[in-house]
């Protein structure tokens, strides 16, 4: 097996809905070389939005769903402060955010239109895909190589219906994941906040060591 894939394959299975995080799901993984692959969605403008649409481009990947009541808050909070921190490369059109919902059944297309303004989202640097559920569902498995999955039983409440990866993928100009990050701290570490705030620097200087 390549060994630069093997970081990759196990976080697969990893949930994120509370209390069922654990610190492999939430350690950096870098120095990575696969392929994310062709995929074709929707964005909240309605345009179509491919894998070539955004070759050419450093992007940044996140996985969430508007109602959860878990990460998910979280991990947007920190896509919305690279917003901020990366605002001279996404200005410049080099760098992207790219959001993915995993319930896209209830996130249609006004659903993330209001939750990305909401969040201040920039219509342009920062997207927002939705399509059909199985679709995405399949690109976050074996092209992301992200875990995810529907919860079921009768202890499944409004927020908590799907288990998914709350990282933060970093894709080169080529299609190329490089590196992925915790999108928000562990709660495994007493020095949580300062383990983030640094990964989260390498985050930040992981793109811009691709734009060179």
């Amino acid at each position: 097996m390549n060994t630069r894939i093997l970081p990759l394959l196990l976080i697969v299975l990893v949930g994120c809905s509370p209390g069922r995080r654990s610190q492999h799901d939430l350690s950096p993984v870098d120095d990575l070389n696969y392929p994310v692959g062709a995929f074709q969605l929707t964005e909240r403008s309605g345009r179509t939005i491919t894998d070539q649409d955004l070759r050419g481009k450093v992007w940044v990947a996140s996985f969430i769903f508007t109602r959860c009541t878990g990460p998910c808050p979280q991990v947007t909070s920190t896509m919305r402060r690279l917003q901020t921190e990366l605002q001279t490369e996404l200005q410049s059109g080099a760098v992207r955010l790219v959001t993915f919902t995993v319930d896209p059944k209830r996130d249609d297309l006004r659903t993330l239109q209001d939750y990305a303004n909401n969040r201040g989202a920039h219509p342009e640097h920062w997207l927002f895909l939705t399509g059909d559920e199985q679709t995405i569902h399949t690109l976050l498995r074996e092209q992301f190589k992200q875990g995810v999955e529907r919860r079921t039983g009768s202890d499944v409440q409004e927020g908590t219906e799907f288990d998914h990866s709350p990282r933060l993928v970093v894709v080169d100009r080529n299609g190329i994941i490089r590196s992925t990050h915790p999108g928000l701290p562990s709660e495994s570490f007493p020095d949580a906040e300062e383990r983030f705030e640094a990964d989260l620097a390498r985050l930040k200087q992981k793109v811009r060591s691709l734009l060179q």
